[in-house]
């Protein structure tokens, strides 16, 4: 693969669409139920338009950012997907040497192949892990203390699988990803149980960074950082759990207003271009997590398509700041953004107009 194979973010679409099964592709792409959370996730970043300002010096634009201590190129984390190795046959060590390579970060899936430890040992690049909960509070520690011992940055625990989201492309087609394939019939109850006394304790004995993905609501945003928890990552889980959800960039105002600086803020959902990036960060958020955008660079192109995946982001982010006539994110704010009626596109023909003319 040359530079030039991937000159847009839509070209990794189609191979991506031919190098993976259909029930695969299902999983990556598709949501919950009616599928509603899904794409208000991509109506709430398409009604945020910009408010340009003029005559500004942007000559040197930086698209750089720092995330719990962690210089990175972009305020990107390559978001945890469970069933990666369905996807590319290296599983989570596709992502995690794009991410050193380019310069983001990678949050590795705890049910993601071939593992914490072999991730680790891919490189020494700082890297994020998180958590499903599949056993009791000793199962849980010492998950936690494996991620610890093999230098993660941070630990995220997944907060919004109580129950398992009825994604009904897989259920139509009687398939499972292979993570819930190998999950243990004790697994779920165990999520299901987890509550905030967990997280009272755990931050009590763990002393590296918290994160807490899945956050939905002011309230609970909230409830996390008087708990002392360092990241609020909001999620709907790519809108494959409760159906008729907020998207994302709806939910990152009223948590960035709770939060009031005590916590740093990741966003995901329905992110596909660098503008949408910069729309998370003029409304508050510290970094945002990519999912299916991911996914379809590493099925098109495998680790070097993630990588070409993420220079593409940054070129539309660093074109997208300077239009806007800031320099970096910190001169950015909410006055630099205003609501609009949405355009009657959705989902993928939202972020990929071009599709539909047969590009």
């Amino acid at each position: 693969m040359t530079k030039d194979t991937f000159e847009v973010l839509h070209e990794f679409y189609a191979p991506a669409k031919r190098n993976i099964s259909n029930e695969t592709w299902d999983y990556l792409m598709g949501g919950a139920e009616t599928e509603t959370t899904l794409l208000r996730n991509r109506m709430a970043i398409d009604r945020t338009v910009f408010r340009p300002r003029v005559l500004r010096d942007v000559a040197n634009v930086s698209t750089r950012a720092t995330f719990l201590g962690h210089d990175v190129r972009l305020p990107v984390i390559l978001a945890p997907i469970g069933s990666l190795q369905d996807i590319v046959a290296s599983g989570g060590l596709a992502p995690t040497r794009a991410a050193a390579e380019f310069g983001a970060l990678h949050m590795l899936s705890s049910v993601c192949k071939p593992g914490l430890e072999e991730v680790a040992a891919a490189n020494a690049y700082p890297k994020l892990f998180q958590l499903y909960v599949r056993g009791d509070a000793a199962w849980v520690d010492g998950m936690i203390a494996r991620a610890i011992e093999h230098k993660y940055a941070a630990v995220c625990l997944t907060v919004d699988l109580d129950y398992y989201g009825r994604r009904e492309r897989d259920i139509a087609k009687r398939y499972k990803p292979t993570a819930r394939r190998e999950q243990s019939a004790s697994a779920d109850p165990h999520q299901s149980r987890f509550s905030w006394a967990d997280i009272k304790r755990i931050r009590k004995n763990v002393k590296v960074p918290l994160i807490l993905k899945g956050i939905a609501t002011a309230e609970d945003a909230k409830i996390a950082v008087e708990h002392g928890v360092e990241v609020i990552y909001i999620s709907n889980h790519g809108g494959r759990q409760l159906d008729h959800g907020k998207g994302g960039l709806d939910v990152l105002p009223e948590v960035v207003d709770t939060v009031r600086g005590r916590a740093q803020v990741i966003v995901d959902g329905g992110f596909f271009r660098g503008a949408d990036i910069v729309k998370a960060m003029a409304l508050g958020a510290s970094a945002v997590g990519i999912g299916k955008l991911q996914g379809l660079a590493l099925a098109a192109g495998g680790e070097a398509g993630a990588v070409r995946m993420l220079e593409l982001l940054e070129d539309e982010v660093r074109r997208c700041l300077g239009l806007l006539g800031v320099t970096s994110y910190a001169e950015l704010d909410a006055s630099y953004v205003a609501s609009a009626p949405p355009l009657p596109r959705t989902g993928m023909h939202s972020a990929f107009p071009l599709l539909d003319e047969g590009y």
